[in-house]
């Protein structure tokens, strides 16, 4: 039977997956073949850690389960599905950004795999993005990321950790220093994985938001300017303290 695992390495709040880690991870199941088409994984349930989830496969829909309770499905989009392109900036202003990365002041889940400021280097991620210019008029979040060998398969990050990539970035663009959230659908397509230890600069995108609904983009870019993946969240507004 195939499973999909979440490590607890790998969480977002201190008990739960990270949504992009787990969504890239539920991905990679749909499609065993790697880069390529656009996967939508739609999150039900916050995943849980180090807990083998049954994963079943019907009419194109991988889903994985968990005490009966549906955690996460995961679909392949129509060829011609088009996702937002966050315009890249150069590496030396993402990295100027990061000093005013609004986690620094405030974070509700310091614990996050991908963006928490209490992971230590070379355990988490540290993306930390902060403010940049707009892209027409929408707010945008940036940060260097420069993959280490924890994330990778050797020469490449894994796709998992390449999801997560596309994951917090989106978050911080959309104010989530106001308005802590969770990740509740992304979908994502990776041209390319990442080469490790390359500096890749990721951009996060506000598209909208309604009620407790929010809308981003993110784009991870190499060392050259080229798109090597792209995703499109949506985020359901939380209190954090339903996650401790």
């Amino acid at each position: 039977m195939t499973e999909l695992l979440v490590p607890h390495r790998f969480c977002g709040p201190p008990s739960s997956g990270n949504g992009g880690w787990t969504a890239g991870a539920l991905a990679e199941l749909a499609v065993p073949a790697g880069p390529g088409p656009v996967v939508t994984v739609s999150l039900r349930r916050p995943p849980p850690l180090d807990t083998p989830m049954p994963v079943s496969v019907l009419d194109g829909v991988t889903t994985a389960h968990h005490d009966d309770h549906v955690v996460a499905t995961a679909a392949v989009e129509p060829a011609d599905r088009e996702l937002t392109v966050v315009e890249a900036v150069p590496a030396e202003l993402a990295r100027a950004a990061e000093a005013s990365y609004p986690g620094h002041r405030s974070h509700p889940f310091p614990t996050c795999f991908v963006c928490g400021t209490g992971r230590a280097p070379g355990d988490g991620m540290r993306i930390f993005p902060g403010p940049v210019d707009d892209q027409d008029g929408a707010a945008r979040s940036a940060a260097t990321w420069t993959p280490d060998e924890g994330v990778s398969d050797g020469a490449h990050v894994t796709l998992p950790a390449t999801w997560a990539a596309l994951d917090c970035v989106g978050g911080w663009a959309g104010g989530f220093e106001e308005r802590p959230m969770v990740l509740a659908r992304m979908s994502a397509q990776v041209d390319a994985l990442p080469r490790t230890g390359e500096e890749h600069v990721v951009v996060g995108l506000v598209l909208g938001a309604e009620g407790r609904k929010t809308w981003t983009a993110a784009t991870v870019h190499d060392p050259d300017g080229r798109v090597v993946a792209r995703a499109e969240h949506l985020w359901i507004r939380v209190d954090p303290a339903d996650f401790a």
